[in-house]
């Protein structure tokens, strides 16, 4: 029996199991295994919706097992601990539920190719308190979770003025300050989608109720919000930023973080109730430690133009934990879109492979970047790849295209007929829940 195996469900690795399940769902001699950490799948650039209370990953979220079934896929729980290249097995650590109770021990699955596409985890660079002190928005569950402490706080807060000030007239609104490191997209998108939720939460509340305001700081090392994108296009955004009541500090690094706050490299501190760590992009440390596999110094596993491993031609590499060089210099940045095209093409090479073919090499086609702020504004350029510069959009019409990426990602594992359906579940989801997810 032959082996395919994908480890990573995000947006490549689930993209390549579709794919491929498809494609051998009549053979009987080669098997297309998923594993991932997690029972279910949501795309990652939604997170910060998650995080916000704008997005119910309940209904946004897709099982693996049932996927596979549907999409002729096997699907398998674990994490990987590392690959013995010699036997051809990836070694999947034991899983324990809440109670320390063994669900499954260590486990040896066999491949005849292996595709790495884990995904990559938030960059602290080693700044003391940050693990410990901030919330990240890698999975899932870290959003699920800042959430539920984003609730509690503004629920503290708005007790806390309601016992303390009888006179409603003369009573001051509350204020939850809430920092955000990195002015990245993530950062910058989170920060715009927190302060909509404030608004939101507000009209939930009765007259006697007191108003929770959010204080947001943005805090970016750069000298500039959105590096990715035009200078025009980040003053835009900063506009937007500052127009909504959030306060932009770039050229501004952090050294410390405690549970009070920041402290920035010049030795101001930002005090912070909650704080949030969306600098930088960095693979699994456990990457690093395969036996025999290269690897940079963001764990990030070097591969041939082909995405093949660069010392082992049976393991293929995509999405955020690859380091894959671009011809005119730099590296194919971490990005959903990166991500589907490196599916795509081990795809086609995965098969050239069997039928002894040569492999293709990757190109990497920019089709540019686009950061929601929220309802407030959407900001960015389109088709660079295509016309050699950059297309700039905004409002109405980024808006749409933004919002056209995320259907291209359902077309993609649910096919034209299911990804139709799911935009109806949606509409009438929204048009009977209310707006915000309230616990």
């Amino acid at each position: 029996m032959e082996n395919i195996v994908i480890v990573g469900g995000g947006a490549g690795g689930l993209a390549l199991a579709t794919q491929l399940g498809n494609k051998f769902k009549r053979s009987k001699t080669t098997q297309i295994i998923l594993v991932d950490k997690h029972p279910s799948h949501i795309w990652k650039p939604l997170l910060h919706e998650v995080a916000a209370g704008s997005l119910d990953s309940a209904f946004d979220e897709l099982n693996y097992r049932y996927h596979g079934k549907k999409k002729h896929f096997n699907f398998l729980q674990g994490s990987l601990e590392t690959i013995d290249r010699e036997q051809q097995n990836l070694v999947l650590a034991a899983r324990y539920d809440e109670d320390g109770e063994l669900i499954t021990p260590k486990q040896y699955l066999p491949y005849t190719y292996a595709v790495i596409a884990i995904g990559g985890i938030s960059n602290d660079f080693g700044v003391p308190g940050a693990r410990d002190n901030c919330y990240f928005l890698d999975d899932k569950a870290q959003a699920e979770r800042f959430h539920q402490h984003l609730l509690n706080q503004t629920d503290r807060l708005s007790c806390e003025s309601l016992n303390g000030d009888k006179n409603t007239a003369e009573r001051k609104d509350p204020v939850l300050r809430i920092g955000i490191v990195g002015g990245g997209a993530t950062g910058v998108e989170l920060a715009a989608e927190l302060q909509h939720t404030a608004a939101g939460l507000s009209g939930y509340q009765r007259n006697a109720a007191a108003k929770v305001n959010y204080k947001i700081t943005l805090i970016e090392a750069g000298p500039r919000i959105l590096p990715a994108l035009s200078e025009k296009l980040s003053k835009a955004a900063t506009r937007t930023l500052e127009k909504i009541g959030i306060e932009v500090r770039c050229d501004t690094g952090v050294k410390h973080c405690s549970d009070e706050g920041f402290t920035t490299s010049t030795d101001v501190a930002i005090d912070c109730d909650i704080r949030v760590w969306a600098a930088g992009i960095k693979a699994p440390p456990l990457l690093a430690e395969i036996p025999g596999l290269e690897s940079n110094n963001r764990n990030q596993l070097l591969v041939l133009p082909t995405l093949q491993s660069s010392n082992d031609e049976r393991i293929f590499v995509i999405g955020d934990c690859a380091s894959c060089a671009l011809p005119a210099g730099g590296f194919v940045p971490p990005r959903a879109q990166a991500a589907h095209q490196m599916a795509s093409l081990v795809y086609k090479n995965l098969l050239r492979s069997r039928r002894n073919k040569s492999l293709k090499d990757f190109r990497y086609r920019d089709f540019g970047s686009l950061v929601s702020l929220s309802n407030y504004n959407t900001v960015g350029g389109l088709m660079s790849g295509f016309v050699g510069s950059e297309m700039r959009i905004g409002g109405p019409i980024a808006r749409l295209a933004y919002l056209s990426l995320y259907r291209m990602h359902l077309l993609a594992i649910h096919g034209v007929f299911n990804s139709l359906l799911i935009a109806l579940a949606g509409r009438i989801h929204r048009a009977i829940k209310p707006k915000l997810k309230l616990h």
